[in-house]
């Protein structure tokens, strides 16, 4: 258990015992569309929320700040963080009970930090906006995809941050449209690698080469007349078209920084079997490692798992996993508070 000691300050307002359980999805990041910037604007993403892995907190009054289970700093340091941007009451006990794999290319960070912040908002009696939380907590600094999906999920597009502008906000949502109900999204993790994030991720996003402008052109039109409009239809296989068209030529831009097109060669492997039986929806979310295969019916891609599971039988770091996109938000229901702390 991860605990900050804080004595209760003088005077301060004794509250009422209360509860909440706040479940966040994770997402895909398929990638930036713009690191030109020649219009003003840099970055702009696309995404897709994902019904699971999910971050899962239970989040009570107390008389103390603390944190356990998996990513417990993390989840402290928000706390410590809204409380101090927001005059928030951090007097709050935290249960992570499912944490999102950190450095895994889905947003853990940003589901955390939101989660943690909405959630004490509301403990404190105030209903804080998860676009306020986000730009406290530095998160969106490139990409509100992170954002978007707490807010309200689905396939998700952002039109990235002004050039030159400091401390700009999130980036505008341009576009929500719903995941098709058919659609599943098979995800491929490998426990054994860790894609760049922090300091590092920072770095290599200073020292990347330059971004043609023809390159940004391209990547805009495989979004706005690909894989938007083959998501409002239905079209699994020509939304998959435009992202595997994506995830190619983005890939190759950042080869340099993450060892190849994508971060795990065993990922690579499979995606590249999936790649070779027809689909062409492939990629690796955001750093990676995670990769992801876009599948018109929930039979395809339970087969393709099933066939890679027997494939990849004698490498247990990698995991399959068949999930749906998500079309709503994060939840934030009322609990029962379990007395500790003494209230």
């Amino acid at each position: 258990m991860t605990e900050q000691l804080r004595n209760r300050p003088e005077g301060a307002r004794l509250r009422a015992p209360r509860a909440l359980r706040i479940v966040a999805p994770g997402r895909l990041h398929i990638g930036f569309l713009d690191l030109n910037g020649g219009l003003g604007r840099r970055f702009g993403s696309l995404g897709v929320s994902l019904e699971r892995p999910t971050t899962r907190l239970f989040m009570e009054t107390a008389e103390r700040p603390s944190a356990s289970g998996p990513d417990s700093d993390r989840a402290l340091t928000a706390l410590a963080r809204v409380a101090d941007a927001f005059g928030v009451d951090d007097r709050i006990r935290i249960v992570v009970e499912e944490a999102l794999p950190a450095h895994s290319g889905l947003g853990s960070g940003t589901q955390m930090a939101l989660a943690v912040g909405v959630g004490a908002s509301r403990l404190d009696g105030r209903d804080l906006a998860p676009a306020e939380v986000a730009a406290a907590l530095s998160r969106g600094a490139r990409s509100s995809i992170g954002l978007a999906a707490f807010e309200g999920g689905g396939v998700l597009l952002d039109g990235g941050k002004p050039v030159g502008v400091k401390d700009a906000p999130p980036p505008p949502l341009l576009s929500r449209i719903r995941v098709p109900d058919a659609w599943r999204i098979l995800l491929i993790f490998d426990r054994g690698r860790a894609g760049l994030s922090g300091p590092r991720e920072t770095e290599a996003m200073d020292a990347l080469p330059e971004f043609p402008e023809t390159l940004a052109d391209r990547l805009c039109r495989l979004v706005v007349m690909g894989a938007l409009p083959a998501a409002a239809t239905g079209d699994a296989h020509a939304f998959g078209l435009a992202v595997g068209e994506i995830q190619r030529r983005v890939g190759d831009h950042f080869a340099s920084f993450q060892g190849g097109r994508f971060t795990s060669a065993d990922v690579a492997e499979a995606l590249s079997i999936i790649q070779a039986a027809g689909v062409p929806g492939v990629g690796q979310s955001s750093w990676g490692p995670t990769g992801f295969a876009v599948f018109g019916s929930a039979a395809q891609a339970e087969a393709m798992a099933q066939d890679l599971r027997s494939r990849f039988a004698d490498r247990p770091n990698l995991l399959f996993d068949v999930v749906r996109g998500a079309n709503d938000g994060a939840v934030i229901e009322e609990a029962s508070h379990s007395g500790a702390n003494g209230l």
